[in-house]
């Protein structure tokens, strides 16, 4: 009698791969379309011509940006707390300390002149209703340089540049991490007293209410963000949420190619936060299965060679 238990597997196999497919990649791919990356090279933006003039920069950084952002690095606090500048802003402005690393430079240039234009988001705001962020396409562009050639001193480097700084800059003032205890506040300590964690989470929705008002919902939980979309789509839809979502009032933010490597990174371990040791258990797994057909096969062998 022929064996036929090569020809069933295969069978099996083949309809199992075909059932996956429909249900996994090709479901995907007729429920949101596919988007290339732009490479962050945001080419819709003027070519960014550098300068060195740093002290030229610090100046006007420290006397045009400082009502509204703090720069920690430089001792340099908010001039509110960020409930209270969600609410007179929509969203609480980012520290700078770390913006010459976080965004790219020709991005960067781009937003100080005119930041609803940089962000993708003129279509929604407009001469009455004024982006939060005032432009300063009046300033000369060798001065918008030297404030990025200041901001870029003063940053970490690159390297230096950790996954939770870089989700923190880019996305953490919207965008909450529950899994990672993290609201657009901050980190959420651990209070002793259950009244200042109730407080504490009054501030949080008080500041989800600025930017309900100002986005027009409420920017969803990352925590699992990573898992229910892919690496690819979150990319592409901060490198342009426009090409996604026509008319979104997510912002472009401008990253850098690294710090977005960076940030999927931080939403990697937040999503799966043993994901480093359930791969190393995979492997370990995946080598013992196969062991274990190999003395199988041997098994099934001996105990047959005598019927057939």
């Amino acid at each position: 009698m022929k064996n036929k238990e090569p020809l069933i597997l295969g069978v099996v196999v083949f309809f199992t791969l075909v059932t996956y497919y429909l249900v996994e990649p090709f479901a995907h791919h007729q429920m949101h379309k596919h988007v290339e990356s732009e490479g962050f090279e945001y080419a819709d933006i003027a070519k960014f011509t550098p300068t060195t003039n740093v002290a030229h920069g610090k100046e006007l950084v420290t006397s045009n940006c400082t009502a509204c952002h703090s720069i920690n690095v430089e001792n340099m606090p908010a001039p509110m707390d960020a409930v209270t500048s969600a609410a007179t802003y929509g969203v609480n402005p980012p520290d700078l300390s770390n913006a010459g690393v976080v965004y790219d430079a020709k991005y960067l240039a781009a937003f100080i002149a005119n930041p609803a234009k940089a962000a993708n988001v003129s279509h929604k705001f407009n001469d009455t209703r004024p982006h939060p962020m005032p432009s300063y396409n009046w300033m000369q562009a060798s001065e918008i340089s030297d404030m990025v050639a200041y901001l870029q001193s003063i940053a970490v480097k690159a390297k230096d540049l950790t996954p939770a700084m870089a989700y923190e800059n880019a996305c953490g003032r919207c965008h909450a991490v529950h899994y990672e205890k993290w609201t657009q506040l901050g980190t959420k300590p651990a209070f002793k007293h259950e009244k200042d964690g109730l407080a504490y989470d009054i501030k949080v929705m008080e500041y989800e209410d600025s930017i309900k008002a100002y986005m027009g919902k409420l920017p969803p939980d990352l925590s699992m963000y990573i898992r229910s979309r892919n690496e690819h789509f979150i990319s592409t839809l901060v490198e342009n949420p426009q090409n996604h979502l026509a008319g979104t009032a997510m912002p472009r933010v401008g990253v850098s190619a690294e710090t977005m490597e960076k940030v999927i990174e931080h939403l990697e371990d937040a999503g799966d936060a043993k994901r480093h040791e359930r791969e190393a258990v995979g492997k370990n797994v995946m080598i013992y299965i196969v062991i274990f057909a190999i003395f199988a096969l041997l098994w099934k062998k001996q105990v047959w060679r005598d019927l057939h």
